[in-house]
């Protein structure tokens, strides 16, 4: 905008404090205050928390259209290197090293209407954050250290604490029907990272389901492994096929098929260990939300059917937090010793204190209470999420089964992209099922959201089912 002359009276003039700017430089008048600004910024002659003059009273000073100023200040709010709040004026930002401006493409993202900041996270990976019990939590942090061996804070065990593996031991057996002994355990940084040491134990190729997390398959092939997809129907992948693939390995979610939902049915269990006693091959059982089923008991782990042919794989991610960074590998006794070589002599990846908190919050029982607390909690918001489609969009259908932290939500076809857009311009952080098929599968494509009822908090969940409502397409 052309600057325009600026009549100002003695009151305006006389307000504010003293700025020394100087103007240089081509271009823009706007771009040139700009970059003064940032200069004195980044110089410290303006501070943090330093209050700026308002815009009528700089462009007075500096002989300059007050909308430039008014511009200028603006776009520096937008970059970072200024606050402002009505009624309390223009300060620049309170931190030590200012954000750098956005390029042209981070500008065009910013005004791009998918862009818009998550009002509501949908995403199937993501559990209620604000449940954490930060109360029974801290009390096992207390028992623990105050319990623990001199030799818990030397250097670390890189199967992890024994504490820890033995509680996991009873748990896993008591809670998911699991056949394994401390020695058999091995504590990792969370579900990547055992998966990440497992494939580097296994080779050649990996079987692993036709829908999945692509982040999985990527460790598999980052270690040098080929994956293979299996064909997924309601009642799990086909385990049948094993025997056409060539594969030594499969990746498996039996309880609960992430993410369509189906549990792997027992004939198809039966055929995937009874595939690996025939050809020495291994099973990898994810069992990422393997507690959390809804309509009846949740079905043991495969891993009970054969340990010496079946790898475990879980954490806390779901049932507590990702942010503890603490999974296990169940192990055949034939792989330990690999595992332990991959991993390392000494513990570099997971601390000993939450290692110790885990292990007294399992043995203690408060684990349990939780997990029953949080099975309440998801099987409500799954129950009110089937009751608001069938109100207000009954042409779409839920499928899988009651269970986990999401269900997928079958869309008419042809409509994926749109809906995923459409709910990107709401606010909604969602993924379509396309974004989990496996390149190589030949399945027909299925069209559909998945969708993550953990992640919004009670107070929110009705807001954010309202707007996914708004987001789906309209019956035909």
């Amino acid at each position: 905008m052309a600057d325009r002359g600026v009549n100002s009276g003695e009151a305006e003039a006389s307000v504010g404090t003293d700025l020394h700017l100087e103007l240089s430089g081509r271009g823009a008048r706007r771009e040139q205050l700009m970059l003064a600004l940032r200069e004195a910024i980044t110089s410290g002659r303006l501070a943090p928390g330093t209050r700026l003059p308002p815009y009528r009273t700089l462009a007075v000073d500096l002989g300059i259209a007050r909308n430039t100023v008014g511009e200028a200040y603006a776009e520096l709010v937008a970059e970072g290197w200024l606050t402002a709040r009505q009624g309390s004026g223009t300060h620049v930002a309170s931190r030590a090293t200012p954000l750098p401006p956005p390029s042209a493409g981070d500008r065009a993202r910013r005004s791009a209407p998918e862009a818009r900041p998550v009002a509501y996270d949908f995403m199937p990976t993501s559990p209620d954050a604000s449940a954490f019990p930060r109360a029974a939590w801290l009390r096992s942090a207390r028992r623990a250290f105050n319990d623990a061996p001199g030799d818990a804070f030397g250097v670390g065990d890189p199967r992890g604490r024994v504490e820890l593996r033995t509680a996991l031991t009873e748990y896993l057996a008591r809670a998911r029907g699991v056949r394994t002994a401390p020695h058999r355990i091995v504590v990792c940084a969370g579900f990547a990272h055992a998966l990440r040491i497992l494939g580097e134990v296994l080779e050649g190729t990996v079987a692993v389901e036709s829908y999945g997390l692509a982040f999985h398959r990527s460790l598999l092939t980052g270690a040098g492994l080929r994956t293979v997809p299996l064909t997924v129907d309601a009642d799990g992948a086909r385990t049948a096929e094993l025997g056409a693939v060539g594969a030594g390995a499969v990746l498996l979610t039996p309880a609960h098929q992430f993410p369509t939902g189906g549990p792997l049915r027992p004939e198809r269990r039966t055929a995937a260990v009874d595939w690996a006693r025939a050809t020495g091959a291994v099973v990898v059982e994810d069992d990422y939300d393997g507690e959390f089923r809804y309509d009846r008991e949740p079905v043991g782990a495969v891993q009970g059917l054969d340990p010496d042919r079946v790898v475990y794989l879980g954490s806390t991610s779901k049932s507590l937090s990702p942010a503890l960074r603490l999974g296990w590998l169940a192990l055949p006794e034939a792989l330990v010793d690999d595992v332990l070589a991959v991993k390392g002599v000494r513990e570099m990846w997971t601390g000993v204190g939450d290692q110790l908190t885990l292990a007294d919050f399992l043995a203690c029982g408060a684990y349990d209470r939780h997990v029953r607390l949080m099975r309440r909690t998801y099987r409500r918001r799954r129950d009110r999420l089937v009751a608001v489609l069938a109100e207000r969009a009954p042409h779409i259908g839920v499928g899988g089964i009651a269970a986990g932290l999401h269900a997928v939500l079958d869309l008419p076809p042809g409509t994926e992209r749109d809906t995923v857009r459409a709910a990107g311009r709401l606010g909604l952080a969602l993924e379509g099922l396309g974004a989990f098929r496996h390149p190589d599968s030949v399945m027909e494509p299925r069209e559909g959201l998945v969708i993550g009822f953990g992640a919004p908090p009670d107070h929110a969940f009705n807001g954010a089912l309202q707007a996914l409502c708004t987001a789906l397409p309209p019956a035909p």
